[in-house]
């Protein structure tokens, strides 16, 4: 499979990956402060962004074989790991199965505490995805006018007014052109994190303000994963990067050094 990535830096390498509908460009926030002691790639999951789908059905266990794959053509093993929602579902599966040095979940799916939650979660997002299939004039305008786009931005961001309207536009287009939509949420209804527990160093981290995946479900993760470093970063939403990119960046760079540089 020809996944699409952005590679910068150099160093031992730390993998990101993002959450359902969005992009490598989630990342973008803290990519170069990343880069700065690592070799940072930056992947589109299957199904999203440029990178092409999974075949049907969608399973977590493709998409962990994909990820591998893609390691390999890539020529990295093992490396450290960052994810969001999806994406940090993924990474701790990833870890769960030995490959992967160290994990940054960032609000990761999967720990569910009440089936309201997770079809709360499907909701909001098909919600967000109806609103990128408007027409681009429709989209534009409603966008453009600060009082929606901060009501809109909120149910992803902590800090809303901190997201440039043209990030806020793409994502959306990007979120509403996705093929992989649709199948990775039919899979996440039934989806519940039960893997061993990774046996490397993971940060689970959860926004304040998340009003996707509630921050309540960071209890369940830290019963599931008692050996995790579980951390909660102030103010922020679903997607922290955006909100509080040194605080993000340094939560990621504070769990790879943890692993002793080989």
């Amino acid at each position: 499979m020809n996944i699409s990535y952005e590679r910068r830096g150099s160093g031992s390498p730390l993998v990101l990956l993002h959450g359902i509908g969005h992009r490598w460009q989630a990342w973008e926030p803290v990519l170069d402060r990343l880069a700065q002691s690592h070799d940072v790639i930056a992947m589109d999951l299957p199904g999203f962004g440029l990178s092409p789908c999974l075949p049907e059905p969608y399973t977590v266990a493709a998409a962990v074989d994909a990820a591998v794959d893609t390691f390999k053509s890539l020529g990295i093993t093992r490396p450290h790991m960052a994810g969001n929602s999806l994406g940090g579902m993924l990474a701790l599966e990833l870890a769960s199965a030995g490959h992967a040095s160290s994990v940054t979940a960032l609000a990761p799916a999967g720990f569910w505490t009440t089936a309201r939650g997770r079809a709360w979660a499907l909701r909001v997002l098909t919600m967000i995805r109806a609103t990128g299939r408007l027409s681009e004039r429709t989209r534009v305008a409603v966008m453009s006018r600060k009082s929606l786009r901060l009501a809109s931005g909120s149910l992803l961001f902590g800090h809303p007014s901190r997201v440039p309207l043209e990030v806020m536009l793409a994502d959306l287009a990007s979120m509403a052109a996705a093929p992989g939509f649709d199948s990775v949420a039919r899979a996440g209804r039934d989806y519940f994190y039960r893997s061993p527990a990774p046996t490397v160093p993971v940060t689970v981290a959860w926004g304040t303000r998340d009003r996707i995946l509630w921050p309540t479900q960071a209890r369940r993760a830290a019963q599931l994963l008692p050996e995790a470093r579980h951390v909660t970063l102030p103010g922020c939403g679903h997607v922290p990067m955006h909100d509080e990119p040194e605080l993000v960046a340094r939560t990621i760079l504070e769990t790879c050094a943890k692993v002793p540089v080989a």
